[in-house]
């Protein structure tokens, strides 16, 4: 990891490994959040014991309980016998709730009771089971949001809160770009046993212009068909997607334009520095329709200058 926000992210994930407590990662889809959940595991007290996620979006609201806490023989239909769910598969580690957000209300009352005794019962069992395991969860939304919007208990939020990291999305860390595709090249060709393709310098600047609302799993993917399609030749630009093809296209263009960024300012000598400065910085992100990266390469400062102007201004960046 190259960017400064991920060398603080992951020295916070260190810190936190070893308190006991909920956290929860908060980032897009693609960002990495099972990744940073598993090393926070490894680095736990719990890492001999297992880490079981469970994607919350990918089971059905009926069987829930079941996936849950498991069942008995009989509890139900076609429930020829008795089975564990994750929590029991979990005890002594870390029990991962991936998308947590998208948990039906109906499976958030009876985790809650759960995390309120660290005792359940399988469906169709009669017997109390505790357990001793850690939770960390993620999310793709902010769960307060999701509270204000109805669709998560408030109660469970307040239990589930613990300490909140955000993983930032990869158009915000641009320094790891060339990190992952060394590693995913290297990877993808192991795995296919394929000769690794050649980058042309036009190429990779195209991975660096372009936003990757995919994030890290969308660069993987690309790395995938390009390792497939161009084994051990030249990747050009005229080889990736062509979401990327545009975007690159548009980098071009706007890095053809002459810098009219401070044409049209006027610069007073009676004016604070620092008004003159958020003006240039403004004029910058709405010659990039609000990219942040673009705005900050085309003044040629650091992307974190641009951001905090951004946040600042309350800026949204384009999707």
């Amino acid at each position: 990891m190259q960017s400064a926000a991920m060398r603080q992210l992951d020295r916070v994930v260190r810190t936190v490994a070893a308190k006991d407590v909920v956290v929860t990662f908060l980032g897009e889809s693609g960002t990495g959040k099972e990744v940073f959940a598993r090393r926070l595991h490894d680095l736990s007290d719990r890492h001999r014991a297992p880490f079981i996620p469970i994607n919350c979006a990918a089971i059905p609201e009926s069987l829930f309980e079941s996936e849950l806490f498991g069942h008995e023989k009989g509890a139900f239909t076609g429930a020829s016998d008795r089975a564990r769910g994750k929590i029991e598969a979990a005890v002594g580690g870390t029990l991962f709730l991936d998308e947590i957000g998208e948990m039906p209300l109906g499976a958030q009352a009876k985790l809650l009771r759960f995390l309120e005794s660290r005792k359940f019962m399988r469906v169709g069992g009669s017997t109390k089971i505790s357990v001793d395991i850690r939770m960390v969860t993620a999310s793709l939304r902010p769960l307060e949001d999701e509270v204000k919007a109805g669709r998560f208990r408030a109660d469970l939020f307040y239990r589930v809160e613990g300490i909140t990291l955000r993983v930032p999305p990869l158009r915000e860390r641009i320094a790891d770009i060339g990190p992952l595709v060394s590693q995913f090249v290297a990877e993808v060709s192991a795995k296919h046993e394929t000769k690794p393709p050649r980058l042309t310098r036009a190429t990779a600047a195209a991975f660096r212009a372009y936003d990757w609302p995919g994030n890290v799993r969308e660069l993987r993917n690309v790395i995938q068909l390009l390792c497939l399609m161009c084994e051990g030749k030249q990747a050009r630009v005229h080889d990736l997607p062509e979401r990327m093809r545009r975007a690159d296209e548009h980098e071009r263009m706007s890095a053809a334009r002459p810098p009219r960024v401070a044409e049209s300012l006027e610069v007073r000598l009676d004016r604070p520095l620092g008004e003159t400065i958020d003006e240039v910085l403004h004029a910058a992100l709405l010659l990039e329709n609000g990219n942040r990266s673009r705005a900050a390469r085309r003044l040629s400062v650091s992307l974190r200058t641009m951001q905090r102007y951004a946040s600042r201004a309350n800026v949204i960046s384009p999707r």
